[in-house]
């Protein structure tokens, strides 16, 4: 039973149409054989219908001619025989059940060798839209990284520029209250000359305070006599260049500070100078026992 139903699995699948062309075949013969009964009954009748007749009359009448007899009409034609039916081909020989095993276990074989490829395409596209993702995420990764550090050095600029300019506003504001600290210095020092008892200018002296507010004529030597020995210059240069140097002293005289305001235009020169100032620490007073702040001295490498 088996064999029989994989031998009609296998057989070739009947050919439709087959009955309805016998009816049609036997239809069309049976058809022709009325036509040509018909045909041959229809040729008897008119032979047999044919007559003559001969009539006298009392007159005499010319005869007329005899009547042609019209051929008899011909036969309608035969239809066509019909296409004689082709019997279809016999069934191919079924093939062997080690046949079938055999092609069933190569068509698994190839479906399960097309499977196979197919998830192996498939784990490839997967992989590559996995590195492609990996490849956007690191280059939006890296684009951000480069926003911010442009970002950062911007931020670091902007606070750099803003520190500078506090700094340069905090040293203009420390040297304008430091202008305005020594002009009340020197404001209140004029103020307390002023104020001491009796007048210290000669006889020619025009003044109208109670002492001349410079220094005395001896008192340029005794400072530079108090200076000079602390002054270390070994180089040789043409001409006798001149640094001149703003001192300011306490009442006491020990300096409190000192700064160029004219460079002689050789610098080891001007810092042998300030170095000398530092050095000496301490001014000697004036013939009157006055300190005079703040001093602007003259200095020459030859005298």
């Amino acid at each position: 039973m088996p064999s029989d139903i994989e031998r009609l699995e296998f057989a070739p699948p009947p050919q439709p149409g087959l009955v309805r062309a016998l009816v049609l075949a036997l239809i069309a013969h049976l058809l022709l054989m009325l036509a040509l009964t018909w045909g041959i009954s229809w040729n008897r009748e008119s032979e047999n219908a044919a007559a003559e007749a001969e009539l006298w009359s009392s007159v005499p009448q010319q005869a007329a001619p005899p009547q042609v007899q019209p051929p008899p009409p011909a036969p309608p034609p035969a239809p066509a025989p019909p296409a004689p039916s082709v019997a279809p081909p016999p069934p191919p020989p079924a093939p062997a059940r080690a046949d079938i095993a055999m092609e069933r276990e190569k068509l698994r074989k190839e479906l399960a060798q097309r499977k196979q490829e197919e998830l192996e395409r498939q784990k490839k596209l997967e992989a590559r839209k996995k590195l492609e993702e990996e490849r956007e995420k690191k280059l939006e990764a890296r684009k951000k990284e480069e926003a911010l550090k442009k970002q950062l050095l911007a931020e670091k600029k902007a606070a750099d520029d803003k520190r500078k300019k506090e700094e340069a506003a905090k040293a203009r504001q420390q040297q304008l209250e430091q202008e305005k600290k020594l002009a009340t210095l020197r404001d209140e020092q004029l103020r307390r000359i002023q104020g001491l008892a009796g007048a210290s200018g000669g006889p020619t002296a025009t003044g109208a305070a109670q002492r001349s507010a410079g220094p005395s004529d001896s008192y340029a030597g005794r400072v530079r006599a108090r200076v000079r020995p602390n002054v270390v210059f070994t180089d040789d240069i043409a001409g006798n260049p001149t640094a001149e140097v703003e001192v300011r002293m306490a009442p006491d005289g020990t300096i409190t500070s000192r700064r160029l305001l004219k460079s002689s235009g050789i610098k080891s020169w001007d810092e042998a100078v300030l170095r000398a100032l530092d050095k000496t620490e301490i001014l000697p007073r004036d013939v009157d026992g006055r300190v005079h702040s703040p001093l602007i001295i003259e200095f020459r490498p030859k005298g």
